[in-house]
């Protein structure tokens, strides 16, 4: 998701040293921060030491890489119709294997937009309260250059991941799937869906959409909000905990580094401005998983072979965090 639009407050300038956050995030993965800098030095990241074919494989929802679609377009402000009507949201829920690793374990996947947003832009420019203020429902998300679209990707990377855990004996849930439903769901519902699944742990799939030359990715985790609805103060350690593994291990599967742009370089960012964490009252982060705007980083996000790299990264975290939960 991009900086650039409702859902985003432009990101505020990189301090000149590291916080605290730093040596929490090198306290814990120091090893996979290491090895990335080793695997930079031999040879680069994400497979091949080029850039990724755009083509280089199809997504598990069916559709190549590099098929045509349209861009995603920023979302135009307006008002819904009178007589719209909200769809309900759409949960694929699978039953739990009969064993594995995380057996009784609830995780709810929530891909960041909807492809069916573009053409829904009055619906989701309405206007729902966040608890610290009142946001748009939902936008369109960014893409690549080459119009390949974020809400495309985070469908592509949260398929593979439900498989992944789905193999290990998690049930899982996801905010929407595909075309159900056609548009969004708004953000506090895909909060809603997480509290009402009752999730030992959710997670939000985006790419962001910032300046080319900016890469890496970043790991975004509830700020302590006591507001209107909105009281993460019960999920904010734990979610912080879910967001350390979940960076951790991400970088070091994918070999993508922290962001340059964001973070000071820990790959974590703590916010109080995204209504899917506000609302949330389980432990819950969002993932950027790149750049979608800068093309070393596009080269990896098209190609479904980092792709599956990511899912299992995101996968290892969220692992590593129900086993000590």
């Amino acid at each position: 998701m991009s900086y650039v639009g409702p859902d985003f407050d432009p990101p505020q300038p990189r301090r000149p040293r590291r916080g605290p956050l730093t040596v929490a995030l090198a306290a814990l993965v120091p090893g996979a921060l290491l090895g990335w800098l080793v695997y930079e030095a031999v040879g680069g990241s994400g497979g091949s030491s080029g850039a990724v074919s755009t083509a280089s494989a199809s997504t598990s929802a069916g559709s190549p890489a590099g098929s045509s679609a349209p861009p995603a377009t920023a979302s135009g402000r307006g008002t819904p119709t009178a007589d719209a009507k909200r769809p309900a949201p759409g949960r694929s829920t699978t039953a739990p294997a009969a064993s594995g690793a995380l057996r009784g374990k609830v995780v709810v996947i929530d891909p960041g937009h909807n492809p069916g947003n573009v053409r829904h832009t009055a619906e989701i420019n309405r206007q729902v309260d966040i608890g610290t203020n009142k946001k748009e429902c939902d936008t369109t998300g960014t893409s690549t250059n080459a119009g390949y679209s974020e809400a495309r990707f985070t469908l592509d990377v949260a398929h593979r991941l439900r498989a992944i855990l789905e193999r290990q004996g998690a049930t899982v849930k996801l905010t929407h799937d595909g075309d159900s439903p056609p548009w969004g769901p708004c953000v506090d519902e895909r909060a809603r869906i997480g509290n009402t699944a009752h999730a030992d742990a959710a997670i939000s799939i985006h790419a962001d959409g910032s300046a080319a030359g900016n890469r890496g990715f970043h790991v975004i985790l509830p700020a302590a909000v006591h507001a209107g609805a909105a009281d993460t103060r019960p999920i904010t350690a734990a979610s912080r905990d879910l967001g350390e593994r979940v960076a951790g291990n991400f970088v070091r599967v994918t070999g993508e580094p922290p962001s340059n742009y964001v973070g000071d370089g820990t790959g974590l960012v703590t916010r109080q401005d995204l209504g899917g964490l506000n609302l949330s009252t389980v432990p819950k982060v969002f993932i950027e998983c790149g750049n979608m705007r800068d093309s070393k980083d596009a080269a990896l996000l098209t190609s479904g072979t980092w792709r599956q790299k990511a899912a299992q990264g995101i996968s290892e975290g969220i692992v590593s965090f129900l086993r000590e939960s």
